[in-house]
């Protein structure tokens, strides 16, 4: 399935994957990784604050730097308007934290919009899963967290993991779900009610072994 892969500005060595068919945006300073990587984007998203210069390229689309969006979350639309509902966002994790935070609430805000998305960088993988389960094929290892978001997270079940859970409620205020971890079986989150962040530990992503399933 085709991919729409969004690399941020944040530091990050992790590798970029990117498969026939997929769109590949550069987020403002973005752009320099891809650089670094060899990769060029289909699409140059941003104001260029933090890339310093405006690319000398016909496939940009510029913002000001006055807007109401981040560039990751502006990239994110121009991946929708393009048909894509599947994102995996590199470079949107670690540098300042309060983007960081921004790019959580833009999972979120993916997911609201019929997507999925992944946050890829500093050895973790964040997705958000709303009113679903999220699958893992046994590949993964190491630790596991979930948190509620938005709210309580209602019929959380951890099945395949050390420390199973069944039809708990997570919220916003207990980190009841922090710290489990993979078992080298497949394993599956649920939340049958809310919204889910979960966040694991890998120096690779290969969305491939993960699966997203709607109630």
């Amino acid at each position: 399935m085709p991919i729409c892969r969004i690399i941020g500005a944040a530091p990050d060595h992790c590798p970029i994957h990117v498969n026939e068919g997929d769109l590949v945006i550069a987020a403002d300073g973005g752009l320099a990784r891809l650089n670094e990587n060899g990769i060029l984007p289909d699409l140059i998203v941003g104001d260029f604050d933090s890339l310093g210069f405006v690319p000398d390229s016909g496939n940009i689309i510029r913002h000001p730097p006055e807007k109401d969006d981040t560039d990751t979350a502006l990239a994110v639309d121009e991946g929708f308007k393009r048909g894509f509902d599947r994102f995996v966002i590199y470079g949107g994790i670690g540098g300042r934290l309060d983007h960081t935070l921004a790019n959580l609430q833009t999972l979120a805000g993916i997911v609201n919009r019929g997507g999925t998305a992944f946050l890829v960088g500093c050895g973790n993988i964040i997705t958000v899963i709303k009113n679903g389960t999220l699958c893992f094929d046994g590949t993964q290892f190491g630790m596991v967290s979930v948190f509620a978001h938005g709210g309580n997270a209602e019929g959380v079940d951890e099945n395949g993991l050390k420390y199973p859970l069944d039809h708990a409620v997570l919220t916003c205020d207990t980190p009841l779900g922090v710290s489990n971890e993979f078992t080298e079986k497949p394993a599956k989150i649920t939340v049958r009610n809310g919204s889910l962040i979960v966040m694991w530990y890998a120096d690779d992503f290969d969305s491939s072994s993960i699966i997203i399933e709607k109630n």
